[in-house]
């Protein structure tokens, strides 16, 4: 009887280990909840078995599992979206650094062949008239295959456009005479003067005031522009209020355009597509009455005579490439600040006037020089002053 007891007992014994054993809670790796281990004999357990500690129970040993618990950065969770922002702001900077460079070269290019057609073919008013008339073409053409958006205009669009074409016209012309008269650096360093048009008459016709830094930067620009001029060695007038008339135009021409273009949907590429056009027609009449084909005529023979063929491809590129800078800066200005933009327009000068330097052979004089750096350096700080 005894026995038999201690037979059931051991039985009993045995039994509950078992269960135990098909109860007992594992923690998965990584910390994440557990599922009860189900019996190989598809034993199901109603409740599973918790035991806080089971170590020492009816001489069990029971073979404590290793938990591994990575750990979880809070950081991480924040540094994809901070990413995406690095990656922007990186990508927007070559973006930028891109057009600015398209711009100089486009330029730099575009000025170089409009000199040499105006060493041989003397005839700024239809040279201009040319450059116009390529960027109205190509436009044109684009919007007909609709390689570029056809902008959505009206009469009111027009109409704010019309004092802005005509500044366009007069600034655009008046600098290609200067360039027919003197060397394209010294036009260069006399357009640099551009932001004192701008500060004088925003001050004494729009009534505008400026912190005394602006002022104070005019200084070395007006300076700078006159040690320039007066040490020039092929100072020319005509040449020399050529370029002071396109800087006074070109202000107009910044001004009318922020008050009369507010609102309007046309920006970037098409608005200047637009302005060319509008100063197409204007500037047309106007090159034909001070030119004439007449002397256009004798002045092509000649120029083909001396040069070749090649004076055509001069004519072709010097008017394409006016518009493609022009169309790339204006696309620059929807992705830019103002500030930025004027910087830009500065190095651009510099890249302009290094580059004809080079190509032409300029004589320059050491004062000459000084007096380029101090209008440009103006520049420069007029720009960190408006910051």
């Amino acid at each position: 009887m005894a026995a038999f007891s201690a037979n059931v007992s051991h039985f009993a014994a045995v039994k509950a280990a078992g269960n135990l054993t098909k109860s007992i809670v594992f923690p998965a790796e990584g910390c994440n909840p557990a599922i009860p281990i189900r019996s190989r004999r598809n034993l199901h357990l109603d409740r599973p078995l918790y035991i806080s500690a089971a170590s020492g129970f009816g001489g069990i040993k029971i073979r404590e599992p290793s938990i591994e618990c990575n750990a979880y950065d809070a950081r991480g969770a924040e540094s994809a979206p901070f990413s995406v922002e690095v990656n922007e702001a990186v990508s927007q900077k070559v973006k930028i650094g891109v057009y600015f460079a398209t711009w100089w070269a486009l330029n730099v290019v575009f000025n170089i062949y409009n000199k040499k057609v105006l060493n041989v073919f003397p005839f700024p008013w239809l040279t201009s008239t040319l450059s116009l008339a390529a960027g109205s073409l190509i436009m044109l053409v684009s919007w007909a295959t609709r390689i570029a958006e056809v902008p959505q205009t009206d009469f009111p669009f027009w109409k704010a456009l019309l004092p802005v074409a005509l500044a366009h016209t007069i600034g655009h012309v008046a600098a290609t005479v200067s360039m027919s008269k003197v060397a394209v650096s010294f036009t260069h360093i006399i357009k640099s003067s551009e932001p004192a048009f701008s500060v004088l008459v925003s001050r004494f016709l729009l009534g505008e005031s400026f912190p005394l830094p602006v002022y104070l930067s005019l200084m070395p620009i007006i300076g700078g522009c006159a040690l320039s001029a007066l040490t020039e060695l092929n100072f020319n007038l005509t040449g020399f209020m050529g370029a002071m008339v396109s800087n006074l135009a070109f202000v107009f021409r910044n001004i009318f355009s922020k008050k009369g273009m507010e609102g309007k949907s046309v920006g970037g590429l098409n608005y200047y597509a637009c302005l060319s056009i509008l100063s197409l027609l204007i500037l047309t009449p106007f090159a034909i009455a001070m030119e004439g084909p007449q002397l256009w005529s004798l002045g092509w023979q000649k120029a083909v005579y001396e040069i070749g063929p090649n004076f055509v491809w001069w004519v072709v590129a010097q008017s394409v490439f006016y518009h493609l800078y022009n169309q790339v800066s204006y696309m620059s200005l929807n992705e830019i600040s103002p500030l930025t933009f004027s910087i830009g327009n500065t190095m651009k000068r510099i890249s302009v006037i290094v580059a004809s330097i080079i190509v032409f052979h300029t004589p320059l004089q050491p004062i000459n020089i000084l007096g380029a750096a101090i209008a440009i350096s103006g520049t420069f700080l007029y720009s960190q002053a408006k910051r």
